[in-house]
């Protein structure tokens, strides 16, 4: 978990045009070991690959009796919503519709959950951890098991397979166009792995990274007196500002040390440090 200051304590370091910054923090989880993708960069034959949306939600992991976030702390869904669950490993995303993030990780986060809103969530499934057979049968099994579980909640992302590269961008564009964020490319003959590697590729307009807060940069001008940037390590190591992308509220109550952020950017530059970079969100696990 982030490491919250006061906010007395940073405005009062924000209001004398003093940076805070923390040291580097030690966080042990026991995260479960999952695939991740690499960025899709022309580097590889479309037609070998299922393709589906890459939905705007927060990932989770069930185990057929626990729901987990990727770092391995439990979910706090309501019973019903577990009790719908078949009793296999699923990997997948909550859901709650394009633009609306937000209120998923609200939601999602609650120590008490509250039906209402959970009744808007989806499961939408892209994996089954540690089963047999290639990645086109796995997404045959996904949807025999969200029929046979008959639930409105449980759902599995459509795979579809594309021609070319033109084929692909064409339908990039429409994703994006209709809201939606990019789009995932699983090689349709891969065993199931974990780690990151080329077997699951994403593609969107822009990148994005995470980044831990370890610290803060006063406000000039018209956000004098608030929080002017997030000062970030990258996993590799390196630090930069991150200054804009920020709604007032989000100045006023920033991301607290030691939680992690997601950015988007368009480029690196020679150093590895992202250019036009902008903030997204605090990832929620």
């Amino acid at each position: 978990m982030g490491r919250r200051v006061s906010m007395s304590a940073l405005l009062r370091a924000l209001l004398l045009g003093c940076a805070l910054v923390a040291p580097a923090l030690s966080i042990a989880t026991e995260a479960p070991r999952i695939l991740l993708a690499e960025v899709y960069r022309d580097q590889a034959d479309v037609s070998q690959y299922l393709v589906s949306e890459k939905l705007d939600g927060v990932r989770a992991l069930w185990d057929g009796q626990t729901l987990r976030f990727r770092s391995g702390k439990e979910i706090q869904a309501p019973s019903w919503f577990i009790s719908g669950l078949p009793k296999v490993s699923l990997d997948g995303e909550l859901w709650m519709g394009r633009g609306s993030f937000e209120h998923l990780s609200g939601t999602v986060r609650r120590d008490v959950p509250v039906d209402s809103e959970w009744r808007q969530v989806r499961y939408m499934i892209f994996e089954l951890p540690g089963a047999a057979g290639n990645f086109r049968e796995r997404a045959e099994q996904i949807r025999q098991l969200v029929r046979q579980a008959n639930v409105p909640w449980l759902q599995e992302i459509e795979q579809f397979s594309v021609v070319d590269r033109n084929s692909l961008k064409k339908r990039l564009n429409e994703v994006v166009k209709a809201g939606g964020e990019g789009l995932m490319l699983h090689r349709a003959d891969a065993s199931y792995e974990t780690g990151r590697s080329d077997t699951l590729l994403k593609m969107k307009p822009s990148e994005d990274a995470d980044a831990v807060v370890i610290g803060y940069r006063p406000g000039k001008g018209k956000h004098a007196g608030s929080m002017g940037a997030l000062h970030l390590r990258t996993p590799e190591g390196l630090e930069f500002s991150l200054g804009t992308g920020f709604s007032d509220e989000q100045r006023n109550d920033p991301p607290a040390l030691g939680s992690t952020v997601t950015y988007r950017y368009r480029d690196v530059t020679g150093k590895g440090l992202p250019r036009f970079a902008s903030f997204l969100r605090v990832r929620v696990d």
